[in-house]
């Protein structure tokens, strides 16, 4: 087992049996996600392509969390790297995930919301522990989300996209089996014993036809529309939901 340096403190990385491990280890904030954190989970996509002798990637969480989006507080671990940052969106790691010819596992140990579920959408293969639980609170927030407007509606089609993103109503790991939303569901018990059976799964099957395979499935899926997020980006709505969201009220929205 060999050690991986991606960035962060607070992703725990190693290589072992042909797999890039990627532990969000931040419990204590439920794995919010720093600019750090999510350029860390690129840098490993990188990383995982480049490097022939790996057959994936596997993403997973600390405690009863996956990760919950990306941290509305502001922390930063390298807050003056970070004004340095020409393009805000830089680090966002999720079409990395989807280029990386390795297959990316998400093993969805618990709580997933917003950018966690962005994660696992990007994802290829998704296995997730029978307590796992899934929200998408953006609008709440103010914020816009185009990687779940343009991958979520291919899961689970238009109308129950529609319906989860406009209501933000949390809902449960049998739920998004019954969706299409996750590949599958165990018991959490055996939730590790089930992701290392994926992985070895995975490792039986032919790199390059894999890859190919990945490449043309990937190929068809729709454009996120990055500039809906910079065009909203700290705007009035914006400011107001996360403002409400860290003093724990309810938001005002501005209007006209």
């Amino acid at each position: 087992m060999s050690k991986v340096e991606l960035g962060s403190n607070l992703l725990v990385a190693h290589i072992e049996n042909r797999v890039l491990h990627v532990r969000i280890d931040r419990s204590k904030k439920k794995n919010a996600m720093t600019q750090e954190m999510y350029r860390g989970v690129k840098r490993a996509a990188v990383l995982a392509d480049a490097d022939a002798e790996l057959d994936a990637l596997c993403i997973t969480g600390s405690d009863d969390v996956f990760a919950v989006g990306g941290d509305m507080s502001g922390h930063s671990e390298d807050p003056e790297g970070l004004a340095h940052e020409l393009d805000p969106t830089d680090q966002f790691p999720f079409r990395h995930l989807e280029r990386c010819r390795k297959i990316v596992v998400a093993a969805v140990n618990g709580l997933c919301h917003a950018g966690g579920l962005d994660i696992m959408l990007h994802s290829d293969v998704s296995i997730c522990s029978d307590r796992a639980r899934f929200r998408i609170p953006e609008l709440l927030r103010g914020a816009p989300d185009p990687w779940i407007a343009a991958r979520l509606p291919y899961f689970v089609g238009l109308a129950r996209a529609k319906y989860l993103i406009f209501t933000a109503e949390e809902f449960d790991a049998q739920e998004a089996a019954e969706l299409g939303l996750v590949g599958k569901v165990v018991p959490h018990e055996r939730f590790s014993d089930a992701v290392e059976h994926v992985l070895d799964c995975i490792r039986k099957t032919g790199p390059e036809t894999r890859a190919r395979m990945k490449e043309d499935i990937n190929r068809r899926l729709p454009t996120a529309d990055i500039n809906l997020f910079r065009r909203l980006l700290l705007g009035p709505e914006m400011i107001e939901g996360m403002g409400a969201f860290l003093e724990k009220r309810e938001p005002i929205w501005p209007r006209g």
